[in-house]
């Protein structure tokens, strides 16, 4: 089975699948008045009509094999890992077809936020510690149902993720 070794988070690394910002360690310039600081823009995502904040929990598995990737074509997908950190397997677009041998995983640290470009393959993100991660998954409203291809990998397709 190929083996994904999840390797830590960096700009250049992840910049094929999207961007990402530590929510909890802002910098740059802030708009600042007495009490506040706000950093405005960190991370865009374009969307028409409503969007959907939805958490996510996961469970820990005892090896973390991978038997399905998904894609949204239309839609960019952010995700805010809450009470861990997370691992995110991901593979950048491919007409429809998974391509496990170019699949990266990352630990994205807790309270970073990840923003997955449309059509980048991945599933639901993975615990690193815990037992159970929770996470907020920002799509718009429905994507789950109008914009989620899902593609059970054969056997011969499958990944393990290791650190």
């Amino acid at each position: 089975m190929l083996k994904i070794k999840a390797q830590q988070l960096t700009k250049k690394d992840f910049a094929p699948y999207g961007e990402y910002y530590k929510m909890t360690a802002p910098d740059g310039y802030a708009l600042s008045g007495e009490l506040h600081s706000f950093y405005p823009d960190r991370v865009l995502a374009s969307e028409c009509g409503n969007v959907g904040f939805s958490p996510i929990t996961v469970k820990k598995p005892e090896k973390m094999v991978i038997k399905q990737v998904e894609y949204h074509t239309t839609t960019s997908e952010l995700i805010l890992p809450l009470t861990d950190d997370m691992i995110l397997h991901v593979a950048q677009p491919s007409a429809g077809k998974p391509i496990p041998e170019q699949t990266k995983a990352f630990i994205v640290p807790k309270n970073t936020l990840i923003k997955m470009n449309a059509c980048v393959w991945h599933l639901a993100p993975l615990p690193r510690k815990k037992d159970v991660l929770t996470a907020m998954i920002i799509l718009p409203e429905c994507t789950y149902m109008n914009d989620c291809k899902v593609v059970d990998l054969k056997i011969e397709e499958q990944f393990e993720i290791v650190e």
